[in-house]
């Protein structure tokens, strides 16, 4: 019975944790323009293809050449008929694709106003930051390039947000480069978090002088603890990437996972091939078990920040983000 009831109140953290200090940000103004790039470029005459091309580029001057030389790949030392065999090939090649993503998101406004609420959120806490003032979606090699954050607007990729089950993502070509795992989550709800990981890198980009796991792990709570400040209402398991019973299972042996850095003597240890099997992207943490996801470290470390701002309540986020990570292992006393 104890068991049980210890698990239920886990589970019921897990749902409602920072409910309860949600800021209204209503008042708040975000201006947001969106731009469909892909319906523009699907639309153009194959027949007529370089013309179109050169106004469709002209018309987005801040990523219609990036898309051509960055995103596709194309050199700008090719000929023109050259271009354009390559043009029309992608067009072709990925017209179910296009097809798919009309289906799925004609209307985009769904997706625009939760960003703009994720942009409010992002305007309350950090008041001084210039956020982005459009979203552009385009279509690009479903092996390339997804959500980017540009110099001033948001570029989605609906390429990569068709469904965890899209045909496409299971071929060779895709899965060499995003495998299950990854691709598990090229669903539509994602736009939104990419899109507030990216601001996220953008505020605070990832450290690279320090190594020690320790170290990593807190550096990459911070940035979870900063995520669900920016996105309040969505559940923590998409914030870090895990299937919704891979969250509820990490809660449930939270000290088993905390045991394996203990007892293992590994939070000193700044190996980076090591290091980065607890706090990057991966299928399972082989010593927990088939059944425990990667990242296992990033989890331990978003505890380590919850636990340390439960006892530090005043401290606001840009502070945190201040806050010596060793120095914030240690006040934390973090022990599940």
């Amino acid at each position: 019975m104890r068991l049980l009831l210890s698990l239920m109140i886990c589970i019921a953290f897990f749902s409602c944790t920072h409910k309860s200090d949600v800021p209204d940000v209503s008042g708040i103004k975000v201006d947001l323009t969106v731009k469909r790039f892909e319906q523009d470029l699907f639309a153009l005459d194959t027949n007529n293809i370089m013309p179109q091309t050169d106004r469709l580029i002209a018309s987005y001057p801040s990523f219609g050449e990036n898309f051509l030389s960055t995103i596709l790949g194309l050199d700008p030392k090719w000929s023109p008929d050259t271009t354009a065999f390559y043009l029309r090939g992608f067009l072709t090649y990925n017209r179910t694709v296009y097809d798919t993503a009309e289906k799925l998101f004609r209307d985009f406004s769904p997706y625009t106003m939760q960003i703009k609420k994720g942009l409010q959120f992002v305007k309350y806490y950090f008041p001084n930051y210039k956020i982005p003032s459009r979203i552009i979606t385009y279509i690009g090699p479903a092996d390339g390039y997804g959500d980017i954050l540009g110099d001033d607007e948001l570029l989605i990729g609906l390429h990569a947000h068709l469904g965890k089950d899209f045909p496409l993502y299971k071929t060779e070509q895709v899965a060499d480069t995003y495998p299950e795992y990854i691709t598990a989550r090229f669903t539509p709800d994602y736009i939104v978090v990419n899109s507030m990981k990216d601001i996220v890198t953008d505020l605070y980009p990832e450290r690279t002088e320090d190594k020690r796991l320790i170290i990593q792990m807190v550096e990459k709570g911070k940035r979870l603890y900063l995520l669900q400040k920016f996105l309040p209402e969505t559940p923590e398991y998409m914030l870090i990437g895990y299937t919704e019973q891979q969250m509820k299972d990490a809660y449930a042996h939270e000290a088993a996972i905390w045991n394996l850095f203990i007892q293992n003597n590994y939070l000193q240890m700044s190996d980076n091939n090591t290091v980065k099997n607890y706090v990057s992207e991966g299928p399972k943490t082989q010593e927990l078990g088939e059944g425990a996801p990667g990242n296992i470290g990033s989890f331990a470390g978003w505890q380590i920040v919850k636990k340390y701002m439960s006892k530090n309540a005043g401290i606001k986020p840009d502070s945190l983000m201040r806050v010596e990570d060793e120095k914030l292992y240690e006040e934390s006393k973090y022990k599940p």
